[in-house]
């Protein structure tokens, strides 16, 4: 599907086409979002711009050449963009090409962010805007959205944290929910890393509008700050890890504590049946009519003694 974005009175106008696009011509035309083209729709934005969009300039790839690549008349910039699906974290490669002012967006999955911001665009008057600044819009809103992934990744071991320390609800669960805060936490860090990319390339660039070099830095700072925050998230996750094996642990070592001192209790008694149970002719309490209740007696004795002993030492 395409979607046109021309101004028009001050105002922003969406418009989609699926086959021709003749009717734009005369138009003052600011961005074009290719969202899951087909070939035939690829074809029809490259003839009408005069551009080509090259299979090398995939998005997903991490060099820094493959990031950010100019023309003589175009700039391509690749980023990857998160998305949350049934509680997992993944990224969306998209490809923009600026060229006279326009841009064109390009990305094999639907991202929400983009008809949000379109349409909130189609509310506001501006007096001076193109490409180039909805192309910065774009990364500013998914900075963001970032920013609110992070801070529901803080509730979340918020709550983690009060479960465990409070209510000491420590199951299998637990440790693999924190195992996927991890992931998710480094994912992000790398998408921001990706954005941090893609802006300072821009900043060197001769060919990117000067005058929008202080908003870009704007948005370094803010991507400085995530970075922060990222790297305090994943200290906070690695903190409550440790805390909750040390707390299993101690659960284990408890156990484990109750079985010595059931073993060491059942010991004297064991050691006094093994000595009566002996096949030797001499053996006076055979022979002894309270030989068997004492020998009873004895083992509850020795039991006793042993927990006594026990509890004395605060062992138990």
């Amino acid at each position: 599907m395409i979607s046109f974005l021309y101004k028009e009175n001050n105002r922003i106008r969406i418009l989609e086409v699926n086959n021709s696009i003749d009717e734009f011509s005369g138009r003052e035309i600011i961005a074009v979002d290719l969202d899951i083209p087909t070939d035939k729709e690829i074809g029809l934005i490259e003839n009408y711009f005069g551009i080509k969009l090259l299979s090398w300039q995939k998005a997903e790839e991490i060099e820094s050449s493959s990031r950010y690549f100019e023309t003589v008349d175009t700039i391509i910039a690749n980023s990857n963009f998160l998305k949350l699906e049934n509680g997992h974290y993944d990224t969306v490669p998209v490809s923009f090409t600026l060229k006279e002012k326009v841009m064109i967006s390009n990305h094999t999955e639907t991202i929400k962010t983009f008809q949000a911001i379109f349409e909130r665009l189609q509310e506001q008057i501006f007096e001076q805007i193109d490409g180039y600044d909805i192309f910065l819009v774009l990364l500013d809103v998914r900075i963001d959205y970032i920013a609110d992934i992070l801070e529901g990744i803080g509730r979340t071991i918020n709550q983690m944290t009060k479960r465990m320390r409070i209510e000491k609800d420590l199951d299998d669960n637990s440790i693999l929910e924190i195992s996927v805060l991890q992931e998710a936490t480094m994912l992000i860090r790398e998408n921001i890393v990706d954005k941090q990319r893609v802006m300072s390339a821009i900043l060197k660039s001769e060919r990117f509008p000067a005058k929008k070099d202080d908003r870009i830095r704007f948005m370094l700072r803010d991507t400085g700050s995530l970075l922060t925050h990222t790297a305090f998230s994943f200290e906070r996750l690695e903190f409550l890890q440790n805390t909750f094996l040390g707390l299993m642990d101690i659960e284990q070592n408890k156990i484990i504590k109750m079985f010595s001192v059931v073993a060491v209790i059942f010991m004297p008694p064991t050691l006094i049946a093994s000595m009566y149970g002996m096949n030797f002719r001499l053996l006076p309490e055979l022979e002894w009519e309270w030989g068997y209740p004492f020998a009873i007696l004895l083992m509850l004795a020795s039991s006793g003694f042993t927990l006594y002993y026990f509890r004395r030492k605060g062992w138990l």
